[in-house]
């Protein structure tokens, strides 16, 4: 395993574990390769799927000005044929999301083995372990967008009123050309309206995942999660390990991957991730969080307080409480 370093030592009589995840470079092995080609398949699809969405502009202008005008129907079409590209966008990406939730299983059926351990799986399965971070690192980083960008609410919002509009002048109108009808605009309406649609989709698929393998025990999914919180947070504070890095990017990478499996093991454990038997160090984590240039994690920050499930709960140490005021 050329691109794994691994260092067990003992620290306050407790193992600590320090991998190196090559997330930059990390290749299928052949026992990895089929369930790799088929989350491949789907996550290829992921750069652009976010690059078009940094690029959402919008139609705010034709919509003013079509809601400032009524009778003009000239100011009527204009809006529609702006708005209507712009909702088949919004389609694309809820679209998308019921493809990243179905290769969620496959992934966490091959890392969550009761065959290994959560350090095993990471060692020998650095492929996939490398895909599941790159679901984590979109699911952020698409919900980080949508939440900065309030034009995706508002012209969704104009399209569903005008397309009601429109049906109630004509009840025998055809489906629109942009393959978003009453009933589909409703269920991407449920998604949209979720501050965090992604990751309220991962935390969904995972905790179905852990209903519906009753044979494998939570605690395979959560140490998983907890142990890839720690590596994330070994590789950040270790210098031999960032020497590694090949791109500076892949720091800011790290820290979202950190902060997603803190999230989704909060979402899915009982007791939380802020919980004093948590098995992640929450504040180390927000330590290394911490030390960051603010400009970079500020939004990492918000999403541990905001999005959490249990950050609010009265079992949260006050100590963290502060940490993250």
């Amino acid at each position: 395993m050329g691109n794994l370093l691994k260092i067990l030592s003992k620290d306050d009589s407790a193992s600590k574990i320090d991998v190196f995840l090559d997330f930059e470079n990390a290749q299928p092995t052949h026992p990895e390769f089929e369930v790799w080609q088929i989350v491949n398949s789907v996550l290829v699809y992921s750069v652009r799927i976010l690059d078009d969405l940094q690029h959402y502009t919008g139609a705010g202008e034709e919509i003013r000005d079509a809601i400032s005008n009524p009778s003009n129907d000239e100011l009527q079409q204009i809006s529609w044929n702006a708005v209507g590209p712009l909702v088949a966008r919004l389609k694309k990406y809820y679209d998308y999301s019921f493809s990243l939730e179905a290769v969620v299983p496959q992934l966490l059926h091959a890392l969550c083995s009761p065959q290994m351990t959560p350090t095993q799986h990471l060692e020998t399965q650095q492929a996939l372990a490398k895909q599941f971070a790159e679901i984590l690192h979109f699911t952020l980083k698409f919900d980080e967008l949508k939440m900065i960008n309030p034009a995706i609410q508002n012209d969704f919002s104009y399209y569903r009123r005008t397309l009601s509009r429109m049906k109630m002048v004509n009840k025998d109108i055809q489906p629109d050309p942009f393959d978003v009808n009453n009933e589909m605009a409703n269920r991407m309406s449920l998604f949209y309206a979720q501050a965090t649609p992604m990751l309220k989709m991962l935390s969904d698929a995972t905790t179905k995942f852990v209903a519906e393998n009753k044979n494998l025990p939570i605690e395979n999914t959560t140490d998983l999660l907890s142990t890839m919180a720690a590596v994330c947070k070994t590789m950040l504070e270790n210098d031999v390990h960032r020497s590694r890095f090949e791109n500076d990017d892949t720091i800011l990478f790290c820290l979202r991957v950190m902060v997603g499996v803190i999230i989704l093991y909060d979402h899915v454990h009982p007791l939380g991730a802020f919980d004093k038997k948590s098995s992640i160090d929450i504040k180390g984590c927000i330590k290394v969080l911490k030390e960051q240039p603010p400009v970079k994690v500020e939004g990492l920050l918000n999403a541990l307080r905001y999005t959490s499930k249990h950050f609010n709960d009265e079992s949260t140490p006050k100590t963290i409480r502060s940490m993250l005021s």
